[in-house]
């Protein structure tokens, strides 16, 4: 059994033990659904009473009691009719009974212990055997409507957590309390970065810090991309529906897409991807087989409509821009323009030290073309995958509805992984816009689209850096990159002429003139994890000097204000 079939089984099983124990300590409670989760398990119920964070540690008591009894999962394929009668005292069950038969589907009952419960299966064979009783731990309440339907009643969710081992489940509990730290909804408000309005849900406000810090990552994303050859181009934010039905996303997307009625029968869609847009473009040109691969960019402004259950700071937006670009190529360039996107991948992400994989996304159930042609595009990037040298995994139906995919998955700090950035190889949409270049013997030949984000979204890619560097950002990177700190007010005028010389350097610094104590100025450049401060007293001044601190090595010691500004501008240059 693998491991993620094992520890579905571990969870499923103790959703069964919840249900157990809260029948038995609560009289007439009725349970619903309680499926496994990435973390753990939940069960919903039906109380007679409510109950809180503080009802927690009985009810688990009672599943590891119970858990000692539980030997073995019975299997038993029952009719409706014994169906209804053994949940007869069950809403919520028999609503589920008579939906499973209507659709043809077995009805299946799996008791342990004396609970018994309708069930699909996929439970540990012998739970007191298999189960480690300190695995697992119950972690929050909350309300849930049945069926996730507001217009049902709400019942009491209860969240439970779980891991093969009490080791696993203590690194995860550990993890989450650090991820909690480094929320960037937390610390984008903290350090002033963001900020988000109920006029306008899924879609950022960026405030000064942070719209400098978005800035720098996109200006270093479009110098290298022209260093290396990429074309920028830009197109309109709003398109008749035309284009997305030759496109194949009005078919396959639309229910994403925030859709306009405009007069005169007119129906327009707010883009929510660029590569319409960009195939537009390439069939404007009169493009020749010496002009590929030809390489075009931009970082529109996208809009996906995201339900609102979803929505999660940067990391789950409505409006957002992506490192986008469309490369197109003949098939014989496939591979070497996949290792030039690899190469790009190493770099950007290298900066930041950040740890990444592949995955390949192979053909969904619902996808454009034919079968053959699928199959030469995956193979080509199975190729591709295999040379690159990188560890990647294959995710059976996860391509795009156009072509395979390589995904691109980040490890951040606290060890979380990430998908970020995609690379996908597209046959389709090229012959959908019938995009055509002279080919070298002068006839006219259909080019292969690459789609590929390496950042991904910038406002996802940001919300997970907040993450991983606890806000704590590279210099070339952070919105305020030294803070000038006089002792005492005697001391600004000296000050301020570093300040003014850093900002002539196209250094972002900060004059603390306040009068305010020293330490007060400090302990507030270490809050808003500012990379470097300078200290300014009697003994700097007499001596033309500057004391250097660092957020990441403590005091650097004194210099001319000349090499101050020379070790800035170097590691600025060197993104270090």
């Amino acid at each position: 059994m693998e491991k993620t079939d094992r520890l579905h089984n571990i969870r499923h099983t103790l959703a069964h033990l919840l249900a157990a124990s809260v029948r038995e300590l609560y009289d007439g409670a009725q349970n619903a659904i309680g499926p496994s989760v990435d973390d753990g398990f939940y069960q919903d119920f039906d109380l007679p009473q409510a109950i809180s964070l503080e009802d927690l540690p009985k009810i688990e008591k009672k599943m590891r009691e119970l858990l000692k009894n539980w030997n073995d999962f019975e299997r038993k394929e029952v009719t409706i009719e014994e169906a209804k009668k053994e949940f007869s005292w069950n809403p919520y069950k028999i609503e589920l009974i008579e939906e499973f038969a209507k659709e043809g589907k077995n009805l299946t009952f799996y008791t342990c212990g004396n609970f018994i419960d309708l069930c699909k299966g996929g439970h540990l064979e012998k739970p007191n055997k298999e189960l480690a009783p300190d695995c697992f731990k119950l972690d929050r309440v909350a309300g849930a409507y049945w069926r996730g339907d507001e217009k049902n009643k709400m019942l009491t969710r209860i969240y439970g957590l779980a891991f093969e081992n009490k080791k696993e489940l203590d690194a995860y509990i550990t993890q989450r309390e650090e991820a909690e730290k480094r929320d960037h909804k937390k610390l984008g408000k903290e350090l002033g970065l963001l900020m988000f309005h109920e006029t306008a849900p899924g879609m950022p406000y960026w405030l000064p810090k942070g719209l400098i810090l978005y800035k720098e990552l996109e200006n270093y994303w479009r110098k290298r991309h022209a260093e290396l050859g990429y074309l920028e181009i830009a197109s309109p934010l709003v398109n008749k529906s035309e284009l997305w039905k030759i496109s194949g996303h009005w078919d396959h997307y639309k229910e994403d897409m925030f859709i306009a009625n405009m007069g005169e029968n007119e129906v327009y869609g707010i883009k929510p991807m660029n590569c319409p847009n960009a195939m537009i473009v390439f069939k404007s040109m009169q493009v020749s087989y010496k002009d590929l691969p030809l390489r075009l960019s931009d970082t529109d402004r996208l809009h996906r409509y995201e339900r609102s259950g979803v929505l999660n700071g940067l990391l789950r937006c409505r409006s957002f821009q992506q490192d986008d670009s469309h490369n197109y190529v003949t098939e014989e360039m496939i591979e070497e323009e996949y290792r030039q996107i690899m190469e790009i991948c190493k770099e950007f992400y290298g900066i930041f030290n950040l740890e990444y994989k592949f995955r390949l996304g192979t053909r969904p159930k619902e996808y454009l073309g034919d079968i053959a042609t699928w199959n030469k595009a995956e193979k080509a990037l199975q190729e591709v995958l295999k040379k690159s040298g990188k560890e990647y995994s294959v995710a059976e139906g996860d391509g795009a509805f156009y072509g395979p995919k390589i995904d691109i998955v980040m490890k951040d700090a606290i060890g979380r992984e990430w998908q970020m950035g995609t690379i996908q190889l597209d046959f389709q949409q090229p012959q959908r816009f019938e995009l055509e270049y002279t080919d070298r013997d002068g006839k006219k030949k259909t080019p292969v689209a690459i789609h590929r984000v390496i950042y991904g979204s910038l406002e996802r890619f940001i919300g997970i850096l907040i993450e991983h560097t606890a806000g704590a950002f590279p210099l070339w990177l952070a919105p305020v990159q030294v803070k000038i700190i006089p002792v005492r007010t005697n001391h600004n005028e000296y000050a301020k002429e570093i300040f003014e010389m850093l900002k002539e350097g196209d250094i972002r610094a900060e004059l603390a003139n306040e009068d305010e104590n020293l330490g007060t100025k400090v302990r507030s450049a270490k809050n808003n994890k500012i990379p470097y401060w300078v200290v300014i007293g009697d003994k700097e001044i007499e001596a033309s000097l500057v004391t250097l601190e660092s957020r990441d090595s403590g005091q650097l010691g004194k210099m001319p204000k000349e090499d101050l500004l020379k070790k800035l501008l170097e590691e600025i240059k060197n993104k270090k």
